[in-house]
């Protein structure tokens, strides 16, 4: 390849890099308990969009209700037909609670139900569907959008696979719901909350680093960035050191970014060969950090210290040098005054 071709083979990746889109997320959580405690519904249902939450439904109030003002533009229409769908949702889990606690034979005590689905558009357009459940906190059964296959994970969830697939329309109906109902919304949402949910925010990232019993522990933590995701990493010498390097997880904020932390533990004297490696849709590239050793603040104060004893010592000797001086040229002043 020329030089030529090599130019415009990366100005061609580049722009197709700066035209590809985001990955974007609409999630539904549901869950149905048996036996709620004091002031729970029995049914909940939280919607989110790129992981924040946008509206909800309970069993007690029974609507479908926006939480963001971004959303309050949508029609009524809109909602009544979510609300439809909750309500219905409901019914069937109040109907599959009482067909697992039988075939489970846990007739006694509070069991729950389950359920994640959603839809992703991806980095390069394509789209991704997911509907899963669990069952006292354990995976039941899972429907998979691309394969149009459903994997149960028990013996229990064998028998609901099989009267899912004998029934012949659930694979349809929810690939239906999934690639076409869910994107839909997603890609509606994201056109009323764009503001809010398609705007970037650069990370502000710091580098530390903390000794103890032989071993330097460098932290690498990344403030105030949106959208959520990002790739914190430590590299050795150019080496990304996955295995060596602990996350701490992306936590939101209360003013809707986000914060992480990935840390290393590394010799010592080691500490200047490693660099802290971010990616954010924020950042034109992956940016580098480092550790910069500080001084030994034992060191400075007592410099300091020693400095200001100094100048204390040599404002000292000047002050009686001028007073002496003072003192003799008021003395002579006095001297000849008395002659007069």
């Amino acid at each position: 390849m020329g030089a030529s071709e090599a130019v415009l083979l990366g100005l061609l990746l580049g722009v197709l890099g700066e035209a590809a889109c985001e990955s974007h997320s609409l999630r539904y959580f549901l869950t149905g308990i048996t036996d709620p405690g004091p002031g729970m519904p029995q049914f909940m249902a939280v919607g989110y969009v790129d992981g924040k939450a946008f509206g909800n439904y309970d069993s007690e109030r029974r609507t479908v209700q926006p939480i963001v003002e971004w959303l309050a533009q949508e029609d009524v229409k809109h909602w009544d037909a979510e609300t439809k769908k909750a309500r219905s949702g409901e019914l069937d889990f109040y109907v599959a609670l009482d067909w697992l606690q039988e075939h489970y034979n846990k007739s006694r005590g509070s069991h729950t139900l389950q359920k994640m689905f959603g839809c992703d558009i991806l980095e390069d357009g394509s789209i991704r569907g997911y509907d899963q459940f669990a069952f006292d906190g354990r995976d039941y059964m899972a429907f998979d959008m691309d394969t149009m296959t459903i994997t149960a994970a028990n013996a229990v969830a064998q028998i609901t696979k099989r009267n899912l697939e004998d029934e012949g329309t659930y694979a349809e109906r929810w690939k239906h719901e999934l690639g076409t109902v869910c994107i839909e919304n997603l890609r509606r949402y994201l056109e009323h909350g764009k503001a809010v949910l398609k705007r970037k925010e650069r990370p502000e990232v710091r580098v530390r680093g903390k000794e103890a019993d032989g071993i330097l522990t460098l932290s690498c933590r990344a403030y105030g960035f949106y959208p959520r995701p990002i790739a914190i990493s430590w590299m050795k010498d150019g080496v990304v050191q996955d295995q060596e390097t602990h996350w701490g997880g992306i936590v939101p904020n209360s003013d809707g970014t986000y914060h992480a932390l990935a840390t290393i533990d590394v010799l010592p004297g080691d500490g200047d060969k490693y660099r802290c490696h971010v990616e954010h849709a924020s950042l034109l590239q992956s940016s580098l950090f480092s550790w910069e050793r500080q001084p030994n603040l034992i060191l400075i104060v007592a410099g300091v210290v020693f400095v200001a004893v100094v100048a204390a010592v040599i404002g000292l000797l000047a002050w009686k040098c001028k007073s002496g001086k003072d003192e003799k040229g008021y003395r002579a002043a006095l001297g000849s005054e008395s002659s007069i």
